[in-house]
């Protein structure tokens, strides 16, 4: 895009403060960035020191990366256990996510569900319109399982999962599909897959006869679990929000919610 000197608003604070304000730098160094056209104001690029915007509703981005404003909005990583239902507070009185939300003030809610027996990562946020967008089916967000399997899976199986099973609800295949293990009855298997549908690692896995033991979601979007313990949730990184919400900011207008 070119420059354009006015696509910040004259009100306000000063870009630099908010840039240093927001973690991405020192503000003689946010300064060099606008300077270098590496800042961008509601998508045009801002050159101009003086240029002004309002950190609750304009969107700032540092050499394409989202950068957050808000200092309001909460983003939560957890690894969720298993035993766990994805729900702030359960109808039936089964152990749910307010456990693990107590350290902060905010009221979070969960980006998506893994159900009772899938462990793994879930996203906690009080940001319910980027909720909404990464839950959403068709914006695809892609998000990696390991899935410990009954049975010796064959790189033939692999490859079915890769070409496509048929479900009841329709057709479905695995965006990418490795095996990491196949000693003994059982296997381990990695599957990425961007569907929303329920419970769908482990009908297709029964699908192709080789029922879930254990599963486990690693990664959700540019989000990695690492070395983050089960029952255990920490704030996101500055760069991990900044990529969280580049991937939202990139999406469509959603419209129904629904997701595995």
């Amino acid at each position: 895009m070119s420059d354009s000197h006015d696509a910040a608003p004259r009100t306000g604070e000063r870009l630099q403060k908010v840039l240093a304000n927001a973690g991405v730098a020192s503000r003689r160094v946010c300064e060099q960035y606008i300077v270098e056209g590496r800042v961008r104001v509601n998508g045009a690029v801002v050159t101009e020191l003086g240029s002004r915007v309002d950190p609750a509703v304009d969107l700032v981005d540092v050499d394409g990366t989202a950068v957050q404003l808000d200092a309001t909005k909460r983003y939560v990583m957890l690894n969720k256990p298993t035993g766990v239902v994805s729900s702030m507070k359960d109808e039936h009185g089964r152990p749910d996510l307010r456990r693990f939300t107590r350290e902060w003030p905010e009221r979070l809610y969960n980006v998506g569900r893994l159900d009772a027996q899938t462990s793994g990562l879930l996203v906690l946020t009080n940001d319910g319109e980027l909720a909404h967008v990464l839950a959403h089916p068709s914006f695809g967000v892609a998000k990696v399982y390991i899935a410990k399997v009954s049975g010796r899976v064959t790189p033939q199986t692999i490859a079915r999962l890769t070409r496509g099973v048929d479900l009841d609800d329709g057709p479905i295949a695995a965006d990418r599909a490795r095996l990491l293990d196949a000693r003994g009855d059982a296997g381990l298997v990695e599957l990425t897959l961007h569907s929303g549908r329920n419970r769908i690692v482990r009908r297709m896995m029964a699908e192709v006869g080789h029922p879930v033991v254990e599963l486990v979601r690693r990664s959700f979007g540019p989000l990695h679990l690492g070395t983050l313990p089960a029952g255990r949730a920490r704030e996101l990184t500055t760069v991990e929000r900044g990529a969280l919400l580049t991937l939202a900011r990139r999406a469509a207008p959603p419209g129904d919610e629904s997701d595995q």
